[in-house]
């Protein structure tokens, strides 16, 4: 899991938010605080330079009004008396005294600025008093010395009329230095209360972030497994609550991990054990599970399909979409035959929903019905083949009864023929009920068969010879046989069976004035038996097919000869069941041999004697 950054941690952002708190609180204090104590300290200081500027304008008023003689002194003398008190006045810079008619200047309280007496004032403020009749003042910098100063005109009025204006100029830098004292005392102050703040913010946080750090290493320790781990319950309050929940849910969860383990474990013996193939997906039919048959039928990895489309692994791309397979409510059938094998497979889906009806995946099982679909074709195979043979007589012998019935067996020449052809075909239906009764036979569970140790050499010379004595065409019979005796345990009735068949069938095709041969070949553990002709030989492609249920390379000829197409059929049933096996190899226009071989444990011969 990645670490928290220091930034991220809830411990730093705990702290960071109550410094913050307290910050904003005290910075929304200060602000209110120093502005309120600006104000008055302003206020008391303009308040009281006021109180003495009326105080002299009273004086002034009465000095401008007061009858004067030659021998009283002047007003300017009078007003440059009265002056003398702002002198070195504390924070008052300079007063003047302005006549409203003329402008002039009657009077200044600066010993060094008495030249302006006598002379008209130019400034704005002063004539703006007397116009207006009121008080104007203003804060502003002084140039020289950089420090602010306070300027405030008052008019002089005697009446209703303005009869001049005293013009004052204070130093308010006093005011704002002991502003500037405040604020750094304030600053030091809210640095101070941070710092406190900050070291309180740590130890409360610790008390919240403690509980909430062991239950995120709990938290870790479960991801991984480890449920033993418990969370350390503090306090019982909404915290220590929380860490008793937490403790409970560890073990609700433990609970929950072992029954899903359990659950699993079935899940996957089941999976394992089970012949079919099953595959399940998530809800956009992806694979997430498929089971070791299923991999096995489909010949994939079980590694490599996981995330593939289901539509794509059974190869339904062309046809189906993960749509229809959800609405599927039959079987499907992929065929994965290929021109050398058979492969075909059912495959079952059924849809995986939630409670509240949608769709969460979908669940395949596949079925291998190869081997159910061969042995349902051959069985419909059998049916209409045995149909065929049946109804190929049974007409031929109906169609010449009814020529008999109709007069024919009066006639000496045709009613003879007649009924040997009806007595052919009766015992061509003979031959084959009594081939499908011997096949049946070989297919019954509990069929035994009569074994005995059997001197193979003589037994084949006596077959051989049965054969000598009772053949129709110009074919020679040419033996190649050991001298020695080679005894195999075999049922002697149903092996006479076999060689009847397969010689039957040499004979049959062999032409006149060909050979059919006969050998016997000791192997380490086997002899293999072999019968070869010189007839027609089969064409390739039905050299593998031979052996089937029926199967007639030249039906024509085959049926004009009588033959059922269950002999070769008939032997290999015989020869698997003694253990052996049989097979074919020809040459067309040059002949057919036919081969088998049978179990053989070498003994000597004084062994049987």
């Amino acid at each position: 899991m990645k670490k928290v950054g220091f930034f991220r941690s809830i411990h730093v952002k705990f702290v960071l938010i109550y410094v913050l708190l307290i910050l904003v609180a005290m910075q929304i204090i200060g602000v209110y605080f120093v502005r309120q104590l600006e104000e008055t300290l302003r206020t008391n200081f303009q308040t009281s330079i006021k109180e003495r500027v009326n105080l002299l304008a009273y004086n002034v008023r009465e000095e401008m009004g007061k009858q004067r003689t030659p021998e009283d002194p002047s007003l300017e003398e009078d007003i440059k008396k009265i002056l003398r008190d702002f002198d070195n006045a504390g924070d008052i810079s300079e007063v003047r005294v302005i006549e409203s008619r003329s402008l002039k200047i009657l009077g200044t309280s600066h010993p060094g600025n008495q030249g302006v007496v006598g002379q008209r004032t130019t400034e704005l403020r002063v004539k703006q008093s007397m116009v207006l009749e009121e008080d104007q003042s203003a804060v502003l910098l002084d140039r020289p010395t950089g420090h602010r100063i306070w300027v405030l005109s008052t008019p002089i009025k005697s009446g209703k009329k303005v009869i001049g204006a005293i013009y004052l100029v204070a130093k308010i830098e006093n005011v704002f230095a002991q502003m500037k004292t405040i604020n750094k005392i304030f600053a030091t102050g809210t640095g101070i209360a941070m710092a406190v703040t900050a070291i309180l913010g740590i130890l409360l946080a610790q008390t919240i972030t403690r509980p909430i750090t062991d239950m995120k290493k709990q938290a870790q320790a479960m991801a991984k497994g480890n449920f033993s781990r418990k969370v350390k319950v503090y306090g019982h309050d909404e915290i220590g609550t929380l860490a008793m929940t937490f403790n409970h849910l560890t073990k609700k969860l433990q609970e929950a991990q072992a029954m899903t383990e359990g659950e699993r474990r079935k899940l996957s013996s089941v999976l394992s054990y089970m012949t079919d193939g099953v595959i399940a997906t998530d809800r956009r039919g992806r694979v997430i599970l498929i089971n070791e048959p299923a991999a096995e039928m489909l010949n994939v990895s079980r590694e490599t399909v996981l995330s593939q489309p289901i539509v794509s692994l059974l190869d339904l791309d062309d046809t189906n979409t993960f749509e229809d397979l959800l609405e599927e409510k039959d079987s499907l059938i992929l065929d994965y035959s290929t021109t050398s094998e058979r492969f075909i497979l059912r495959a079952n889906f059924s849809v995986i929903q939630k409670e509240t009806g949608f769709v969460n995946g979908l669940i395949c099982v596949l079925h291998d019905i190869t081997e159910q679909e061969k042995i349902d074709a051959e069985r419909r195979e059998f049916v209409a083949n045995v149909s065929h043979e049946l109804r190929t007589p049974l007409t031929t012998m109906r169609s010449y009864l009814e020529a008999l019935a109709d007069g024919a067996w009066q006639d000496e020449e045709i009613a003879p023929n007649f009924l040997e052809v009806t007595r052919n075909e009766t015992e061509r239906m003979i031959r084959l009920v009594n081939d499908l009764l011997t096949l049946s036979k070989m297919d019954s569970t509990d069929y035994r068969m009569k074994m005995e140790w059997v001197n193979f050499v003589d037994f084949f010379n006596r077959i051989i010879d049965r054969f000598e004595v009772a053949k129709e065409q110009n074919v020679t019979l040419k033996r190649k046989l050991p001298d020695h005796a080679i005894f195999v345990e075999a049922d002697e009735d149903k092996m006479t069976q076999v060689l009847y068949n397969i010689i039957s069938n040499a004979l049959k095709y062999s032409p006149e004035g060909g050979r059919v041969t006969f050998s016997i070949k000791e192997r380490q553990d086997t002899i293999v038996v072999s019968i070869s002709d010189q007839g027609v030989g089969i064409p390739k492609e039905s050299i593998g097919k031979i052996f089937d249920r029926f199967y007639r390379v030249d039906k024509a000829r085959t049926r004009k000869m009588g033959g059922t197409g269950l002999g070769l059929a008939i032997a290999k049933e015989i020869i698997s069941a003694h253990g052996g096996s049989i097979w074919a190899t020809s040459q067309e226009g040059k002949g057919t041999t036919i081969s088998f071989s049978l179990p053989f444990e070498y003994t000597e011969e004084d062994d049987w004697s």
